[in-house]
């Protein structure tokens, strides 16, 4: 057995539940520039930073004159509307806590931008950012999930290798993005994947109150054998 030294968080879907507000942001800023997309195109896409999003759903790319009017027009709407009415998932700032007191390792690798990060984070609860080593975000990447990009940048930062780390997130993106660089993935179902959607991880569990109520029989504590188990 393997044992865990360090934890890959996202953020998005997995500690805050901001999902549908990233997609509803999308929808409404592809509206103002004309564009009729709907919200059910959009949220499967989520975990997507909006070098994927835009593409997948207009054909345009993000570096743009259009693309990088969406995007920062998402930003505004995600910011002004929907992040005042943001919450944590139940037990999310209790499970960094228990990890941060079994002196695991805590990073972030998100597609989200910097500032949106930042105000995540204030949803979970004050001084929870200074539980993480490093915060990889979306400006420190050349490509979103499920490219591996923010994922290997948190490998090299977190001084393990990456048998000795886990990926906690939400989403396919999270886990493909892990597996390209050999990290095995816990995934909580609370971003709104279904099962299927998340069959590659190592174990599924509801969300942050589910992995804490198991904690003590979980991979971060127990290890991860050859297998991935």
């Amino acid at each position: 057995m393997t044992q865990i030294r360090g934890v890959i968080f996202d953020l998005d879907g997995t500690l805050v539940e901001s999902n549908d507000a990233h997609a509803h942001a999308w929808v409404q800023a592809m509206e103002e520039q004309g564009y009729n997309v709907s919200f059910e195109t959009v949220r499967p896409l989520i975990g997507m930073g909006g070098d994927k999003v835009l593409p997948q759903t207009l054909g345009i790319a993000k570096d743009t004159e259009e693309g990088k009017r969406i995007s920062q027009r998402r930003k505004e709407i995600f910011r002004q509307r929907y992040v005042p009415h943001l919450r944590a998932f139940p037990g999310a700032r209790e499970l960094l806590e228990r990890m941060h007191e079994q002196a695991l390792k805590l990073l972030i690798a998100t597609s989200a931008e910097p500032d949106e990060v930042q105000a995540l984070l204030r949803v979970i609860g004050p001084h929870v950012d200074g539980w993480f080593s490093d915060i990889i975000s979306a400006q420190e990447a050349s490509h979103s999930k499920p490219d591996p990009d923010v994922i290997s940048v948190a490998v090299e930062r977190s001084g393990s290798s990456p048998q000795e780390l886990v990926m906690i997130g939400d989403t396919p993106y999270d886990i493909e993005a892990a597996a390209k660089v050999n990290i095995k993935t816990i995934a909580f179902r609370c971003g709104g994947f279904r099962d299927e959607d998340l069959a590659r991880a190592m174990m599924i569990y509801d969300g942050p109150t589910d992995l804490l109520a198991r904690y003590d029989t979980s991979a971060l504590v127990k290890g991860i054998s050859e297998r991935g188990e």
